[in-house]
């Protein structure tokens, strides 16, 4: 057997592990802050079965807002606005709508690599620990790779042939590590700084059932409120409504449940000052199996103040 010299070898193998990271669009920064500004670069190593790419096309999840794509030398770049399914804050005013797409239009040879950037902000649609997915169709001259894939509840994201470009939320610097309870995962509890004389908060988190009987968490304490109640949020005759949960929310074997802004949520009722951003409060979940558990919520700030344009009462606003 003929022998391969070592350095040879390395190269190749490392070759072969580059490989698959480069094989797919992809973002080069596939994290993000919350409630914040973001440059997307998307990097596109390849072309479509040899052929050169000729259009990108790019589709902006709801709850990304202010999306200003870059232009770029030899390429025609569109955008398409559309309304949002509600409207957010952004610099102290409530936004509508805005960019749904972008696509840029030119001719990127198979044998090149190459980058389109746009900026963005995220909203506080996407709690800390949530992953954005943005679809994108790569058109070449002779077909296209549609990049479009989403990975299902507890899949693999690395086990899909053509993954859509994503995003993670990050946790904020220094937030408290998962918290384990029997067979729940609880993860990244937060909330929201609020204005002098705010009587409410939310409080937002994940939570996932790694055993095999279902829990329910039943409600919780938090030391800055009076009490601890679990809502929901829900769309009826086009208007956003929330409404106290009855016996509480199932945890079933395998699932995991987040509660967020414009979802299930905990309301923390009348608060007894103010929430600060950058404030760590200790509070206690309280699930029918598992039991009392205390967390730690990570207070963010007043960027997803406001929510929707649904009928939520005066002083709900979380």
């Amino acid at each position: 057997m003929k022998s391969i010299p070592l350095a040879a070898a390395l190269a190749a193998a490392s070759f072969a592990m580059a490989a698959p990271v480069l094989a797919h669009v992809s973002f080069e920064t596939a994290q993000a802050a919350a409630n914040s500004a973001y440059k997307a670069v998307l990097r596109v190593p390849h072309g479509c079965d040899g052929q050169p790419t000729l259009k990108i096309r790019v589709r902006i999840p709801e709850g990304v807002i202010d999306v200003k794509p870059m232009p770029k030398a030899g390429w025609t770049l569109e955008t398409a606005k559309g309304a949002y399914a509600r409207s957010y804050p952004l610099h102290g005013e409530p936004v509508a709508e805005g960019v749904k797409e972008i696509v840029w239009t030119g001719s990127l040879d198979d044998g090149f690599y190459d980058e389109f950037v746009f900026q963005a902000r995220f909203t506080d649609a996407f709690q800390p620990g949530a992953t954005v997915y943005f679809p994108v169709i790569q058109s070449c001259s002779n077909g296209s790779e549609q990049w479009t894939q989403v990975p299902a509840a507890g899949q693999d994201a690395h086990s899909l042939k053509s993954p859509a470009p994503a995003v993670r939320i990050a946790a904020p610097a220094g937030a408290p590590g998962p918290v384990r309870a029997g067979s729940l995962l609880i993860e990244q509890p937060w909330s929201r700084a609020t204005p002098g004389g705010a009587k409410v908060a939310g409080g937002y988190l994940r939570i996932t059932n790694e055993g095999r009987e279902p829990d329910r968490l039943t409600g919780g304490s938090f030391p800055l409120a009076e009490r601890v109640e679990l809502h929901e949020m829900s769309m009826a005759d086009n208007v956003m409504r929330m409404r106290q949960v009855e016996g509480g929310l199932v945890i079933a074997p395998g699932q995991t449940v987040e509660l967020k802004p414009g979802g299930s949520h905990l309301m923390f009722m009348e608060l007894k000052e103010p929430l600060k951003d950058g404030q760590r409060v200790k509070g206690t979940l309280v699930f029918e199996k598992a039991g009392p558990v205390e967390v730690e919520y990570t207070v963010l700030g007043m960027g997803g103040q406001g929510g929707g344009s649904g009928a939520m009462p005066a002083g709900h606003r979380h």
